[in-house]
């Protein structure tokens, strides 16, 4: 479904968790410069236990599923993601709202993850499971995918080039890029799996998770099925106490639900007739 071909000449706005994430990354990647001018060992110290090193996260290191989208290696890795964060995802969280876009870009960085992390114990040759990757790629990735199919037919200023081109053709050649990129060691070997991984997991979203997002499909599910087990329960209830009252001669009715049927009910339901309850 592609939405609306209009084309604005304005910057998107800061919306409230693209700005946020654009600080933290920004704020962390000025303390790695920090680091590295006055304590290069603390600097190696805070990318080894932020960044993504699959060996470590099979260890117990599960925050650097996470943690890693945070630190950047070089202003240019920072300053092209951020840009490219608030140029895409600011359209992104004004229709589907904070909650669920920040369930959409971290859902894509975990995926991400994940995927660099099977990459790395795979037998492709030139991967390492000890090798460290860090960028937010993998949800900036992510996010230009949820673009292109959502906002397909929406033309955007290809600058510093004098052209247009419709969203979804950008998306396809930037993700074509990756894939050659990904088999050519001396282009960023295993972190370009990283980008790949982000790109699926949001195909993956957009496709098939529910359109109020995946938190509230999940907790619509277990509350069915809690709620499920409760009438279970109910039910069961009173098929009990209806076998205990009648060790006593007495009659209990209840419906299909469990729930409890008074006499003067069933009398209407019986055409009047008296009933046999004895108080």
């Amino acid at each position: 479904m592609y939405r609306g071909r209009t084309l604005s000449l304005s910057f998107p706005p800061f919306t409230p968790w693209v700005k946020r994430i654009i600080i933290i990354c920004v704020a962390v990647y000025f303390l790695q410069v920090v680091l590295g001018a006055f304590s290069p060992a603390m600097k190696a110290y805070l990318e080894s236990f932020g960044g993504l090193i699959p060996v470590y996260v099979l260890h117990g290191w599960i925050w650097q599923l996470v943690t890693y989208s945070f630190l950047h290696a070089s202003p240019m890795h920072v300053l092209i993601n951020m840009l490219m964060l608030w140029m895409f995802g600011a359209q992104e969280e004004l229709d589907w709202g904070s909650k669920k876009f920040v369930e959409y870009y971290f859902f894509c960085i975990v995926g991400a993850a994940l995927t660099t992390i099977a990459v790395a114990y795979s037998p492709i040759p030139g991967v390492n499971p000890g090798t460290e990757t860090i960028g937010a790629s993998g949800g900036v990735y992510g996010i230009l995918v949820a673009f292109g199919m959502l906002y397909g037919d929406r033309e955007i200023f290809m600058f510093p080039l004098p052209f247009m081109m419709k969203a979804k053709y950008m998306v396809a050649i930037m993700i074509g890029l990756v894939v050659i990129a990904t088999f050519q060691p001396s282009q960023g070997g295993i972190a370009n799996f990283a980008h790949l991984g982000g790109a699926l997991f949001g195909f993956l979203y957009i496709k098939f998770v529910p359109p109020k997002g995946l938190l509230f499909g999940t907790s619509e599910r277990y509350f069915s099925m809690r709620n499920a087990y409760y009438r279970w329960k109910r039910r069961r209830a009173a098929r009990k106490f209806e076998v205990y009252m009648r060790k006593y001669n007495r009659t209990v009715t209840f419906d299909e639900h469990g729930n409890y049927i008074p006499p003067d009910e069933m009398d209407k339901k019986n055409g009047g007739s008296k009933s046999s309850w004895i108080n």
